[in-house]
């Protein structure tokens, strides 16, 4: 499923408004979609009508493979996510093949990286809401924060704070996340697979 190069991309990290919020494991995707806006030297500001905040700007050498694209940060909380990506997905006129959701994953140990195209949303309620929007179609930047320890509720393990041992690999982790993000965005799919699916 390609599009043509001139087509946009919408990059969307995935977690909740607040700054109660601000450090949980469910919100790395936002980690990863700062730190992208800093790299292209953009800052986050409300979009108009739709519930969220954005940052344009371009990703890539100059050249033919320079992308034009849209940072978004949802402000509905997670399990609401489908409406706003969907208006700015609309207002941006970007194809569903160019969404890329970057988001938390349970099932994969932390700081481990898998970027996948399509797929269910494996009880992820941000995913479930963007799938329900507009289809399961989209890329997904899927990062590790393992499983609970003991018999805590997933619940509780992904709206918490990323332990102190895990902050001391958190920024390295994110970066690599927004490398990432970079390379599926500029050289394709299988390119940034063989590369971070780590």
């Amino acid at each position: 499923m390609t599009s043509p190069a001139n087509d946009p991309w919408l990059i969307v990290g995935l977690g909740n408004p607040g700054p109660e919020y601000a450090a949980n494991r469910h919100n790395v995707g936002f980690m990863v979609a700062d730190l992208l806006a800093e790299r292209i030297g953009g800052r986050f500001k409300r979009a108009g009508k739709a519930q969220a905040q954005v940052v344009e700007g371009r990703i890539g050498p100059p050249g033919p493979f320079n992308r034009r694209v849209i940072l978004a940060k949802p402000m509905s909380y997670m399990n609401l996510s489908g409406g706003p990506v969907n208006a700015l997905k609309d207002f941006y006129k970007v194809p569903v093949a160019n969404i890329v959701a970057i988001h938390d994953e349970l099932d994969i140990d932390y700081g481990v990286l898998r970027l996948k195209l399509g797929g269910g949303d494996n009880g992820h309620n941000g995913l479930k809401s963007m799938t329900k929007a507009f289809g399961a179609e989209y890329h997904r930047v899927r990062f590790g924060i393992g499983r609970p320890p003991g018999r805590m509720q997933v619940a509780d393990f992904v709206l918490k704070d990323f332990s102190s041992a895990e902050r001391k690999e958190l920024d390295y982790f994110v970066d690599r996340a927004a490398d990432a993000v970079e390379c599926l965005v500029i050289e394709g799919l299988e390119r940034a697979q063989s590369t971070y699916n780590s």
